[in-house]
């Protein structure tokens, strides 16, 4: 893993992650659902089947029925070409983590790369495992973004950061519209971009919200 600043990490770590995704999943026989266990002693959570996802409204149901199991509630949802995307906050409105939705399936799971990785909270490090210290503010995660998006997206640049445990997680932009997404390790400022989403379609801000 590179170290600051903002460069990109190695393929492998992102290839590490998905496979640690894919072990982690185990069948629940007769359930119909998966059950995942984010690291020893911490909350399991369930990732189920929903059935076809069509739209935001029915990707926000999908999500809220993860985080109930959580005790959490959905912010965002965004549509991609290649699926939909949700971040999960806690009863205060922080972030918790992200969650990525099938759109043949339904299926709801945690997302791979930072908020399985990086995640100090509902990740997969194990318990007693030193989560690091917090050392890049908001402000500094925007200037690292905008730095490594400046060297490897040309004509892109960072939105305000959305603070989750241990990382932020920046949309994209491209003359101040969405593009994607991309994420900034809180201890390290390591940059992870968020390819596997595709083209950003549409987005649904949280109940309230203007």
């Amino acid at each position: 893993m590179t170290r600051p600043q903002g460069r990109w990490l190695p393929l492998a770590v992102l290839v590490a992650a998905v496979a640690a995704l894919i072990a982690s999943l185990v069948w629940v026989a007769g359930s119909g659902s998966l059950s995942w266990q984010p690291g020893p002693g911490r909350t399991t959570g369930v990732v189920s089947r929903e059935g076809p996802v069509r739209n935001l409204a029915e990707a926000d149901r999908a999500a809220g029925h993860f985080a109930d199991r959580w005790g959490l509630h959905v912010g965002e949802v965004m549509r991609f070409s290649n699926g939909y995307y949700a971040e999960l906050l806690d009863a205060r409105g922080k972030g918790a983590t992200e969650v990525l939705i099938d759109p043949g399936s339904g299926l709801v799971q945690v997302e791979f790369g930072p908020a399985m990785m990086w995640n100090t909270t509902y990740g997969m490090m194990p318990v007693g495992t030193p989560p690091g210290t917090a050392t890049v503010g908001p402000d500094r995660a925007v200037r690292i973004a905008n730095r490594w998006l400046s060297e490897h997206r040309p004509g892109l640049h960072a939105a305000e950061p959305d603070r989750f445990p241990g990382y932020y997680t920046l949309h994209t932009l491209r003359d101040d519209h969405i593009v994607g997404m991309l994420s900034v390790s809180a201890s390290t400022g390591d940059v992870w971009y968020h390819t596997w989403h595709g083209r950003f379609l549409q987005m649904r801000e949280p109940s309230g919200s203007q």
